[in-house]
């Protein structure tokens, strides 16, 4: 196995050659134009049932306040990662009255 090389210099033979920096930062979006879907779903839970939100784009400590407050609301466990809000259990009419009552207005219940 070939081990992975972490250094952090780029070699070029350009002499106009500039490193651009990543930049993960992402604005957050406002509430009102968040465009959330609110998912039913069982696959690779052990069969049990999760609601989930997509759709958010913005930072990574807002998505978590957010999945905060809707565990809250919804009185359940969950958890917020990869732009996903995952509640334990279906609360997905809970989850979109919260929503809707908190200024996402574009947030609806997506699939069957």
């Amino acid at each position: 196995m070939q081990k992975k090389n972490n250094n952090p210099f780029v070699y070029s033979t350009d002499p106009n050659f500039k490193i651009e920096e990543e930049s993960n930062d992402i604005e957050t979006l406002k509430p009102q134009e968040q465009k959330l879907r609110i998912w039913l779903e069982t696959k690779h839970r052990g069969g049990k049932v999760a609601s989930i939100v997509t759709g958010f784009i913005g930072k990574n400590d807002d998505l978590e306040t957010l999945g905060k407050s809707l565990k809250n609301a919804c009185g359940t466990g969950g958890s917020a990662k990869d732009n996903e809000i995952i509640i334990q259990g279906d609360h997905r009419e809970k989850m979109l009255q919260w929503l809707l009552k908190n200024n996402y207005s574009q947030s609806k219940k997506a699939g069957g």
